[in-house]
């Protein structure tokens, strides 16, 4: 006898830039291979994001739940392809599961840990970093909620960078001019983004700005996370953590 699906639901926050839903569509299909290596069920894995959809994401959840119940589906994971724990992981998410889950009596919609609370993330991004370079900054969106870029810091401390934000200060130009007074001779740039997108080709013009303001100083700028086999494998892991009831800032 066959087993019943078993579905999955990546959410991005959602973005106009075509690049993004691409990416997420390379990502679930990496891993949609990297859990079905693991497991004799049917998988599905779709995407799904937060704002700028064509329906509200629980009316997608709601849809793939109908579809997944259909084929005698019991179980939907809710993947948060989110880097912080905002108000989107925290609160909006959650929200959107509950009014989905009042739809689906029969089928248990299960939200995972969001992408960033992997516990591997930062030997992940120490991967995207010349060990020989040892003046680095770690560029995130950042959060102007009190506590909010703590989980930004602790991974810069582990890389051994300088934490810096688009959003907030220290901007990225603060940080770089911080390690130009030391006398450094090269600086690595390590964009913590999922995807690339408006902001990172604006940290990207940013560099190239600082590196015609200090040609003495090699600057090197890293790649977002993007849709790889190593983000995929983090992704597929987060399944097997129990998420947290709620989750509050750090």
């Amino acid at each position: 006898m066959p087993l019943p699906p078993v579905a999955y639901l990546l959410v991005t926050h959602g973005s106009r830039d075509p690049r993004s839903p691409w990416m997420a569509r390379q990502l679930a299909e990496r891993v949609q291979h990297c859990l079905q290596t693991s497991s004799a069920a049917p998988l599905w894995v779709e995407t799904a994001t937060l704002e700028l959809a064509d329906v509200p994401l629980h009316q997608r959840i709601q849809q793939l739940g109908d579809r997944l119940c259909h084929h005698g589906g019991t179980v939907l994971q809710i993947v948060p392809l989110f880097l912080l724990p905002g108000v989107h992981v925290r609160d909006d998410i959650p929200a959107e599961v509950a009014i989905a889950q009042a739809h689906l009596p029969t089928l248990a919609v299960q939200i995972c840990p969001y992408l960033g609370s992997h516990p591997d993330m930062g030997r992940l991004l120490q991967r995207f970093l010349d060990p020989i370079v040892g003046s680095r900054v770690l560029v995130s969106h950042g959060s102007r909620r009190p506590g909010g870029n703590a989980p930004i810091e602790a991974i810069a401390a582990q890389l051994g960078a300088l934490p810096a934000y688009w959003s907030v200060a220290p901007s990225l130009e603060q940080q770089v001019e911080q390690l130009v007074a030391t006398d450094t001779q090269a600086i690595a740039i390590l964009p913590y983004f999922l995807f690339a997108g408006g902001i990172t080709d604006a940290i990207a013009q940013q560099v190239h700005d600082l590196a015609q303001r200090h040609p003495a100083i090699q600057f090197s700028m890293a790649e977002p996370l993007g849709a790889t086999d190593e983000v995929a494998h983090l992704v597929a892991q987060l399944s097997d953590r129990p998420a947290p009831d709620r989750y509050v800032p750090c």
